[in-house]
C-alpha cells in the first residue's frame, strides 16, 4: 500500500516547483474553490514552522559543505530516477515524441552520464526533459483540480493532484512496498534517506527563492496557494 507520509525534509521542493521566478512574474489573479480555507491556513502555518527551524538550517549547512556542482549532480540523479513516471504520463498524453526523447535522455543520462549524474542528453544533444505526472495526465483530459488543500509535510495541492501521488508512486523507483521488487529502496530506513537526500538537495537550490516570497507576500497562505494552482494550469497547457 502507497505511503502518503514522507519526510519532512521534501515540504518545499515539492511546494515550489521549477521556474518559479518566471511564474510569479506572470502571475494573475484567479479565484480559487478554496472551501478547506481554515484548516489549509492552519495547516500551511505549520508547514512554515517547519520549514524555519528545522528545514532551512539543514539545506543552507548542506549547502555550505558541497559544491554546486555536486549538488547539480545529485538532482540530475534522482531526476533520472524517475524516468517511468515521466514516460508513462507522456504516452498516457499521446506525446509521442516526447516519449522518446526521454526514453532518449534515460539511455544517453544512464550511461554516457553516470547513472544521471550528468545531464549529457540536454548539454550535449539538446534532448530536454519532458516532466509530467498523473497530475498532468488527468487535467490534460478535462479533469478539474477540485478544491485546494493543503497536505501535512508535502504541501499546496489539490484534489485531483493529490489523488494522482498514488498512481505516479506506483512506478517510482523510489518507495516503500512489501509487494514490490523493482524499487532501489527496501526498507522504509532506506526510503527515509532517499527521500530525505532528495529534498535537501533541492531545497539548497530553492531556499533563497523561498525566503523571498516569504518576505514579499502580505499573507503567504493565499500566495503560495494561488501560485501552486496556477502554476499547475500553465503545466497542464502546455
Amino acid at each position: 500500500m502507497f505511503r502518503f507520509l514522507v519526510p519532512i525534509l521534501i515540504l518545499f521542493s515539492s511546494l515550489l516547483a521549477d521556474d518559479l521566478d518566471d511564474f510569479t512574474s506572470e502571475f494573475e489573479t484567479k479565484e480559487i474553490f478554496d472551501p478547506l480555507s481554515g484548516y489549509n491556513r492552519f495547516m500551511s502555518d505549520i508547514n512554515d514552522h517547519i520549514y524555519v527551524y528545522a528545514l532551512r538550517p539543514v539545506a543552507r549547512g548542506y549547502k555550505m559543505a558541497l559544491p554546486k556542482r555536486i549538488r547539480t549532480g545529485v538532482a540530475n540523479v534522482f531526476h533520472n530516477l524517475l524516468f517511468p513516471i515521466r514516460l508513462a504520463n507522456n504516452l498516457l498524453q499521446g506525446k509521442l515524441k516526447n516519449s522518446l526523447e526521454e526514453s532518449e535522455r534515460f539511455l544517453l543520462n544512464s550511461t554516457v552520464g553516470f547513472l544521471g549524474f550528468w545531464d549529457v542528453a540536454e548539454y550535449r544533444f539538446g534532448i530536454k526533459p519532458h516532466n509530467e505526472d498523473f497530475g498532468q495526465t488527468l487535467g490534460h483530459y478535462g479533469v478539474g483540480s477540485g478544491f485546494h488543500i493543503v497536505l501535512p509535510i508535502l504541501g499546496p495541492s489539490n484534489l485531483r493532484d493529490a489523488i494522482s501521488l498514488y498512481p505516479d508512486s506506483l512506478l517510482s523507483v523510489i518507495n516503500y512496498d512489501d509487494h514490490n521488487r523493482y524499487t532501489l529502496t527496501d526498507s522504509w530506513g532506506e526510503y527515509i534517506t532517499a527521500r530525505g537526500v532528495d529534498g535537501v538537495n533541492e531545497l539548497s537550490f530553492r531556499s533563497d527563492d523561498i525566503d523571498k516570497i516569504r518576505k514579499s507576500a502580505v499573507d503567504l497562505y493565499p500566495y503560495i496557494r494561488d501560485i501552486y494552482e496556477q502554476h499547475r494550469d500553465s503545466l497542464i497547457k502546455e
